[in-house]
């Protein structure tokens, strides 16, 4: 692959997440400042709560429905602040999920996959994935009440770290002071972005990411598909437009609408091998490092895998 060919493809993409990132970290460093966490996250205490996580976490759970990457660069701020531990991260990670469902309904699900699909059979998908969101949500939730203490977390005036907001400050030293913090973060994940993007595309370009789609065979004939389902499930873990304007025309027919379903939900689970790889390892591995990346990630992964499998059982019972 061409070096100008390389920068093309990769530079948008730093581009668009770098920038998702800095209004994340902004919002967390301007939430602080002026106090916003303390009226936003009340809305959100009926999760932090019983999760044993403070309160102020609630900001970026909610945050997650407008913007998942916001999310998540408001839950790294509260990580680096000494709010969160590992542990409690990821069980805010894990609570998260529901949230970050809720965002793609408005951008995607209801204007894109329903109309393509069909009100019967989009409606049954869609509400098939929420299910799923939701369960590892709640997941998360029992998750914090069992595995959180106090050990755990800390409030953010607590914690021993500057963040914004701790001093007497007016308006204006507030804003510059937010915007400071959010530049040094920045130099610190966009290079780390760039390069691990950079690798992503190159080695997807050169090799044939897609080869592992062969091993649905086994799983559509373990739960019980139509051998059509194979196809389907190798173009929709590639594209899930393309895997739904594929799918869509076949039902009634070739599928019924709950095998339609499920061959979806299916090709989601074969999916995960390249949204992860593509998606999920240089977003992930931008905002938290390698180490901690690779948790995040894991669990993900892990929780979506099991309950779709559930949502799966369920269909074709």
């Amino acid at each position: 692959m061409q070096l100008a060919a390389l920068l093309a493809d990769v530079l948008p993409r730093v581009a668009a997440v770098s920038l998702a990132i800095a209004v994340g970290l902004t919002l967390a460093n301007l939430a602080v400042a002026f106090g916003a966490v303390e009226y936003v996250a009340r809305f959100a205490k009926p999760l932090t709560g019983p999760a044993n996580l403070p309160d102020e976490v609630g900001t970026a759970i909610l945050a997650t429905t407008a913007s998942p990457t916001a999310g998540y660069g408001m839950l790294k701020e509260y990580r680096d602040a000494g709010v969160l531990d590992d542990r409690a991260t990821l069980v805010a990670v894990t609570i998260n999920t529901f949230f970050g469902f809720v965002q793609h309904i408005f951008t995607f699900y209801a204007p894109v996959l329903i109309p393509i699909l069909g009100l019967r059979v989009g409606l049954t998908y869609v509400g098939a994935r929420a299910g799923v969101s939701l369960a590892i949500t709640l997941v998360g939730v029992l998750a914090g009440a069992l595995l959180l203490t106090e050990r755990n977390v800390a409030s953010a005036t607590d914690a021993d770290v500057d963040l914004p907001g701790d001093e007497d400050q007016s308006r204006g030293e507030a804003v510059r002071d937010a915007l400071a913090k959010t530049k040094e973060k920045l130099f610190r994940i966009v290079p780390r972005l760039a390069v691990v993007y950079t690798v992503v595309v190159y080695l997807t370009t050169a090799y044939d990411v897609t080869e592992f789609t062969a091993a649905a065979a086994p799983i559509t004939d373990f739960v019980g598909l139509p051998s059509a389902s194979v196809p389907a499930i190798a173009t929709f873990a590639v594209d899930t437009t393309t895997g739904a304007i594929f799918i869509a025309p076949q039902v009634p027919g070739t599928f019924t609408a709950r095998e339609a379903v499920a061959t979806m939900l299916v090709g989601g689970i074969v999916s995960f091998a390249v949204s992860t790889f593509k998606r999920s390892i240089p977003f992930q591995y931008g905002i938290w490092g390698a180490r901690f990346g690779s948790k995040v990630i894991a669990v993900n992964v892990a929780a979506k895998v099991v309950f779709i499998a559930v949502a799966i059982a369920v269909l074709l019972a």
